[in-house]
């Protein structure tokens, strides 16, 4: 859990005013245009997280897991899930 209430508010307003460091922005805004516009991905964009320092291992993992919490949540989507109670209880999700 993140106990950074101000960097939670943060990211969830906009992760690029968000008090991250340059490596942590290069992977959002990778995951961003991943997720909003996936058939604009190209070899550039993994050149960009690889000179901010992530290694070809660290880069799969990123694009899997935007992958698939972008899968998951279309199939919730496409069949009416609801989330339980609890979700709308947490403090972060206010």
């Amino acid at each position: 859990m993140i106990d950074d209430v101000k960097l939670v508010e943060q990211l969830k307003v906009d992760f690029r005013v968000a008090e991250i460091d340059e490596k942590d922005l290069a992977m959002l805004e990778y995951v961003a245009k991943l997720t909003l516009e996936p058939w604009s991905m190209s070899e550039e964009d993994v050149h960009k997280l690889r000179e901010k320092g992530f290694s070809d291992e660290a880069i799969l993992d990123i694009a899997q897991v935007a992958g698939y919490y972008a899968f998951v949540n279309r199939l919730a989507d496409g069949l009416g899930v609801e989330l339980e109670d609890y979700w709308y209880k947490s403090p972060l999700s206010k």
